[in-house]
């Protein structure tokens, strides 16, 4: 049993599933397990995953009195998951790829889960959910049925979660039993759709899950503002952004990313597109794909060219503490694009750094046009697709803000 100190209590009543080793009174459990979470007066508050070795030390699950949350319990809550989303399973939607599980918004901790077609890709970011994964993996084999799920250890955590990078593989048979295997080749690339658009995928490459698509429905929205423009997609990773500017009549898009394979991804997603007539034909000649640092990219790029732009850098802030240091480069980064694009053009602006709030994101942008001597309008502010739900007592999940401004000089 672990009890919480006098005032720390409030958020962890109201639902808040995370818990510092500050809040906490001595003395603590010595070994991992599930335990009894009181008031410093004795009332239950919720039952939790206590690990020392974690950053996160103490992640409650399940605030009923009567329901300890084991195996039985994550399947149940995988379970639910998947089911909330149900109208994402329409055999003739023109979107087979989408979040299955988005970890503690989905009352799951330390558990991601998108599909792609008929590939499921889990990832772990949590030990807890690390020593549950079979209860995951079976479940979402029963339930679905895919052909393959790959699991893997978010590198971006295994160090201070105290994890090792592991990836498995698991065949699904038709009945949905899972069995684990070691593939004896390289995976073969599969086909995905979002909106229409086709996306080529080799399972269990590239950054996180393999596609990002948290930003479905804003790429539907800034594709609206791509019709004859001249497109800058800055971070482009494996082209979504381009291709529905390409597909909406953009005049040209220029697409940089750091990672030369992200480069080449794109490059084929286009060719993709225009052999199955999503694209018209010469598409191909109306994108120019390149390499390149982001930063150093807007400093070195000619002004008043690009009539759209659009910036989507990774997470700057992966943890709170680097926070500060994020804002500075978010204002480096809109500010650049401020001073290059042309007057009254629309610049699309992201942030994923879950630390770094909606309103912070806005300031610093005001910050931004300050020192680019600029006027900015707010068009439009957006968020994450919904299928990545925001949990009201959790507002860490609230991780992506999008604001689509108009720059007037």
């Amino acid at each position: 049993m672990i009890k919480i100190k006098e005032g720390k209590e409030k958020n962890l009543m109201r639902h808040h599933p995370w818990v510092f080793s500050g809040a906490m009174e001595e003395p603590l459990p010595l070994v991992a397990g599930t335990e009894r979470v009181e008031t410093f007066d004795g009332r239950f508050i919720a039952w939790g995953f206590y690990d020392p070795e974690s950053h996160i030390q103490l992640r409650l699950a399940s605030w009923d009195e009567k329901t300890v949350p084991d195996s039985s319990w994550w399947e149940k809550t995988v379970r639910q998951a998947v089911l909330r989303r149900r109208s994402f399973f329409i055999p003739s939607s023109d979107t087979n790829t989408f979040r299955l599980i988005h970890g503690e918004a989905d009352f799951l901790p330390g558990v991601t889960a998108d599909v792609y077609n008929r590939l499921i890709r889990i990832i772990i970011s949590a030990r807890i959910a690390f020593e549950f994964r079979e209860a995951v993996v079976n479940t979402l084999a029963s339930l679905l049925k895919p052909d393959m799920i790959i699991l893997n250890t978010d590198q971006a955590f295994c160090g201070i979660e105290h994890m090792k990078e592991v990836t498995e593989y698991y065949k699904v048979s038709k009945d949905g039993k899972s069995t684990a295997f070691i593939p004896d080749k390289p995976l073969e690339e599969i086909r995905i759709r979002e909106s229409g658009i086709y996306y080529g995928l080799v399972p269990g490459s590239g950054q996180k899950s393999g596609f990002f698509c948290d930003q479905r429905e804003n790429r539907l929205r800034v594709a609206k503002y791509a019709k004859d423009a001249v497109v800058f997609d800055g971070c482009s990773y494996t082209g979504s952004f381009s291709l529905h500017a390409l597909r909406s009549g953009a005049k040209r898009v220029d697409a940089f990313d750091i990672s030369s394979d992200a480069v080449h991804r794109l490059l084929s997603n286009v060719h993709l597109n225009e052999e199955m007539g999503v694209l018209e034909k010469g598409s191909t000649e109306r994108v120019k794909a390149q390499k390149g640092d982001i930063f150093e990219v807007l400093r070195s790029i000619p002004s008043n060219t690009y009539d759209l732009m659009i910036l989507d850098p990774p997470k700057l802030a992966k943890t709170s503490k680097a926070l500060e240091e994020a804002k500075k480069g978010y204002k480096d980064l809109n500010r650049l694009a401020m001073t290059k694009i042309k007057n009254g053009g629309v610049l699309v602006t992201c942030s994923c750094s879950g630390s770094l709030t909606r309103e912070d994101f806005r300031t610093v942008l005001s910050w931004s046009a300050k020192d680019a001597g600029v006027e900015v309008q707010v068009l439009e502010t957006l968020g994450q697709a919904q299928d990545h739900p925001i949990r009201l007592y959790f507002p860490e999940s609230e991780y992506l803000k999008v604001f689509i401004l108009r720059v007037i000089k």
